[in-house]
């Protein structure tokens, strides 16, 4: 029972007071008012890392340490009225007003389920973080909706939309808000509901026709340029959403959105569509990494690159995408795999090179998502048994050395053929490493056969087959 009441305990008794002794010994000490200094503090549950993160859109704030009770705290007065965001592996956004004390309570098992504020500013982020839990259960159950006329559709997401609507009003009421925060709730839920009609309109590409102009109508609304909502999430993830939707009306059914065509239309759709520099910019951004993660043909990827350049005036940017680009081509089909130490189960060291004498698959899994490992290493397993011409080796991207290694103890995997990654994040970057599930071909020279695969795609023993037959 003890071990229960223990967060509550926390966060209800001790972190408050802890929280505001030092407010009050700060402003006491330099003699500041209340309204002078925004402060920022928690506790985080079963931390992953020893700080976290505070942003401001992607200019990093501060990197904020965790004390031995895994708690942290932030002031200043310098802090302006808007959105940040908190980091800690994952992020949530928050709103900030300068002179609140704001608390947060978060355990990462969870994080977002989790996430409970208190202090002066909560109510203000409660509501923002139901809304925002609110929205993610509605798009859980929405492809149900998806084979509903657009009128039936429509009639489901008005009501559900009214009900966040009265609850706003209800909030206005109860509590003083400023208007540049009423302005962000509102949107939250404006751009919410634009999203789902962008997205029965995706998933209704073959009858696109039949949905009506009305159906559309919320178009003539949308804000493509406002500066204030550039990095929060439900406005930046509707204009994705909805510059896909109108790609994808002019496409066949069934179109790839990672393709190098629809990519590059998309970056001069975003051109277009949207004049503001930072928003502009990010979403090129978003879209040149979502078509290198899974680009294969060189040619391709150096144009796309040189059409990238043309468009984000954003240096950081452009060269993120090029050491990125730079990456992909040096895995492209028919190149040596990049030199990459592993560790093994023994302790020391071995290159991936060294290690591929025959025809090799590797994979990767993290201790992270230990379903997710269960599973690759059963898929890799069956596909052994298919496929002996191959050694299949699993890599792990983890940093724990003796986690890891009781895992594969524990687990049963095969020791002869796991490693981990020595250097995790130089590793992760060289090999490309967007997803968990991505797997890379070689032959038995090392060389790469196909680098940017996943060993549950539909046509991946065709590929393992294709190599041995060459």
């Amino acid at each position: 029972m003890l071990t229960i009441l223990i967060p509550s305990l926390l966060i209800k008794k001790i972190l408050p007071f802890f929280f505001i002794t030092a407010v009050l010994v700060s402003c006491k000490n330099k003699q500041e008012t209340e309204n002078d200094v925004t402060w920022i503090g928690g506790q985080i549950i079963n931390p992953v890392m020893d700080y976290i993160i505070l942003a401001k859109g992607p200019l990093v704030l501060d990197t904020i340490k965790l004390d031995s009770n895994n708690f942290f705290l932030f002031r200043s007065d310098k802090l302006e009225e808007g959105l940040y965001s908190i980091r800690h592996r994952e992020t949530q956004v928050f709103y900030l007003q300068p002179g609140d004390s704001l608390l947060m309570h978060l355990n990462t098992v969870e994080f977002d389920e989790s996430l409970a504020y208190s202090g002066k500013g909560a109510e203000k982020n409660n509501l923002m973080m139901d809304l925002y839990l609110k929205n993610e259960r509605e798009n859980k159950m929405l492809p149900k909706w998806y084979t509903l006329s657009s009128e039936e559709f429509t009639s489901k997401i008005d009501s559900i939309k009214s009900e966040k609507e009265r609850e706003l009003t209800e909030f206005f009421e109860k509590n003083e808000v400023n208007p540049e925060f009423k302005k962000v709730v509102e949107a939250s839920v404006q751009y919410d509901y634009f999203s789902k009609k962008e997205l029965f309109a995706m998933a209704n590409r073959s009858r696109i026709s039949s949905l009506g102009d009305d159906f559309f109508a919320f178009r003539k609304d949308i804000d493509y340029n406002n500066e204030k909502l550039r990095f929060y999430y439900p406005y930046y993830r509707f204009l994705n959403r909805h510059i896909n939707s109108v790609l994808i009306a002019k496409y066949p059914p069934g179109v790839n959105r990672n393709s190098y065509e629809f990519s590059l239309d998309k970056l001069n759709e975003i051109e277009k569509s949207i004049k503001n520099d930072s928003i502009r910019n990010s979403l090129l951004h978003y879209t040149a990494y979502r078509y290198l993660y899974g680009a294969k043909n060189a040619d391709e990827e150096n144009k796309f690159f040189d059409k990238f350049v043309t468009l984000n005036n954003n240096p950081a940017h452009v060269e993120q995408i090029r050491k990125l680009t730079d990456a992909t081509l040096k895995l492209a089909n028919g190149q040596k795999i990049p030199h990459i130490q592993l560790v093994t189960m023994e302790n020391t060291l071995k290159s991936i090179e060294s290690i591929a004498t025959r025809p090799t698959v590797l994979f990767f899994w993290s201790a992270n998502s230990l379903s997710q490992a269960k599973m690759v290493h059963r898929r890799a397993a069956e596909l052994k048994s298919k496929y002996p011409e191959y050694n299949f080796v699993g890599i792990n991207r983890d940093t724990h050395f003796k986690k890891w290694r009781n895992i594969v103890q524990k687990l049963n995997f095969d020791p002869n053929w796991e490693f981990q990654l020595d250097n995790v994040a130089t590793a992760e970057k060289v090999l490309v490493l967007s997803s968990i599930g991505k797997s890379i071909i070689l032959d038995k020279n090392s060389i790469i056969l196909d680098g940017n695969t996943n060993m549950f795609n539909s046509d991946f023993e065709e590929l393992l087959l294709g190599y041995l037959n060459r």
